[in-house]
């Protein structure tokens, strides 16, 4: 299926500003992601994507201008103590926040965008393709997929984790990986999540390793879906 055209009459654009710094290993996926974010606003007519990856743009006030943040961000990001205090405000007092695949492998020092994003990159056991399970196959992310499916992704598995405090769109089906490979004693594999955080939302998604996986219409409208339910616009 295609990404839906804009609506006639619908409200205009918002901002949406796409993080791609690395201060970690950096993922040969970032320019198509850049230009597939850029494409998913335009044809949706819903957003105008900004892509940076000066940590100068992640400022108190810059960050108002923008509906949501996109990372797609390794390592300890070069953020000043304003500025990491900056994302969790803005996140806080109701902006969007989306986190693609490795933004959980990032700014482990600063504990607090950890509990924001829901968790921490532990460890990619199993890099196959896997089964996965959607378990809400309601969110606008997730409502154009079938209930299972396969993909060969880089799985992640994480740390400080809890379904407890999100909610799991999409896991893994733990039948098609060695599980004596796993890192979690209670083998729950999420790999898309979403929850409120304040008056903001996050969204989460796994997936993205593969720079082709950015090209498949699942993928785009799984991140488009997330995009526009973080920014409260689905």
């Amino acid at each position: 299926m295609r990404t839906p055209p804009p609506v006639k009459g619908s409200m205009p654009a918002r901002k949406v500003l796409v993080f791609t710094h690395s201060a970690g290993f950096r993922h040969s996926y970032i320019p198509t992601a850049v230009e597939v974010i850029t494409k998913l606003g335009e044809r949706s007519g819903m957003f105008e994507a900004f892509a940076t990856e000066e940590p100068a743009d992640l400022d108190p006030e810059g960050l108002r201008e923008y509906a949501a943040i996109v990372f797609l961000t390794t390592g300890e990001l070069p953020l000043t103590d304003e500025q990491r205090r900056a994302l969790i405000d803005y996140v806080r007092g109701g902006g969007g926040f989306v986190g693609v695949h490795n933004a959980a492998d990032t700014l482990y020092s600063f504990r607090e965008y950890g509990e924001m994003l829901g968790g921490y990159f532990h460890s990619h056991p199993w890099t196959q393709v896997v089964r996965v399970i959607v378990e809400d196959q309601s969110h606008p992310s997730t409502r154009h997929l079938p209930r299972t499916f396969e993909v060969l992704e880089e799985v992640y598995t994480f740390r400080d984790w809890s379904r407890a405090r999100t909610h799991v769109l999409i896991s893994l089906d733990n039948s098609s990986v060695d599980l004596s490979r796993g890192t979690r004693p209670d083998n729950d594999y999420a790999l898309a999540w979403c929850h409120s955080y304040g008056r903001g939302r996050v969204f989460y998604t796994a997936f993205g390793h593969f720079t082709w996986l950015w090209r498949q219409d699942w993928f785009q409208r799984h991140l488009l879906g997330g995009i526009l339910w973080a920014a409260g616009l689905a």
